[in-house]
């Protein structure tokens, strides 16, 4: 317990020195845009491909498992639509990049301290958690809603697939459940919940990388913890965020 506190005491001081005004701004939007690049466009592929067999399960489960005179077909559409909208493409999306963006981040920062680099930087006077640490959290919360939007399209477009190239559900029957009882505040909320998770992600991978101590095996020991209690914390904040917004 008093391990978790003094590791919670260090974040909170470790991110006080991160959000402060850069002294480069020149050198902060460089680095922003190439975390851009490097966090945040590279992750679409993974997105894309995860999101469109996702949709395409969701579909074929429903349509399977869901037998009842009393439930209309185009509950498959429906189903498909919410489960994306609501859950995958916020909660289990940004697990999904807890595990590629957080080791990432995490192994990145942790070589620099093992290879004395951010040492160097102290010496010369530079802020280097603001200078490694703020352009990575900025890039990944401002671009986290373009990687949600890709998912669930991604993930409708998956069940879509079924229903056009198999016979499990009419494509009229699902285009329909899509369309049917819509919220459109599901997709703000989502977006919403991801902010957050982006934000956790990105700064305790960012913690566990800079406060190593050792060599390579410690790097990799920083950047397996940053994943798992990234994605405990994501999984948490889900379910509060979850019973606040409804």
């Amino acid at each position: 317990m008093q391990d978790s506190l003094k590791k919670f005491g260090d974040y909170v001081l470790l991110m006080r020195r991160v959000f402060t005004i850069p002294d480069r701004w020149r050198e902060f939007f460089k680095r922003y845009i190439s975390e851009i690049y490097k966090l945040g466009i590279d992750s679409i592929p993974i997105v894309i491909t995860i999101s469109v067999f996702i949709g395409a399960v969701i579909a074929i489960q429903m349509q399977k498992n869901v037998v009842s005179p009393m439930i209309p077909a185009y509950a498959v559409g429906l189903a498909t639509r919410d489960v994306i909208l609501l859950e995958f493409s916020s909660s289990i999306l940004c697990l999904i990049l807890a595990g590629k963006v957080g080791s990432n981040i995490a192994s990145e920062i942790g070589t620099m301290r093992v290879t004395e680099q951010i040492d160097a930087l102290e010496i010369m006077g530079v802020n280097s958690a603001n200078l490694l640490i703020l352009p990575k959290i900025v890039a990944m919360v401002s671009f986290i809603p373009v990687l949600v939007v890709f998912s669930m399209a991604s993930g409708i477009t998956g069940g879509f697939l079924i229903a056009q190239f198999t016979d499990i559900i009419s494509v009229s029957k699902y285009i329909y459940g899509l369309q049917s009882f819509f919220n459109e505040y599901y997709i703000w909320q989502a977006i919403f919940k991801a902010l957050f998770f982006a934000f956790v992600i990105s700064s305790v991978a960012s913690y566990y990388g800079y406060k190593v101590k050792g060599g390579a095996l410690e790097v990799g020991q920083a950047s397996t913890d940053s994943v798992v209690v990234s994605s405990v914390i994501v999984l948490l904040l889900d379910v509060v965020l979850t019973q606040i917004l409804f």
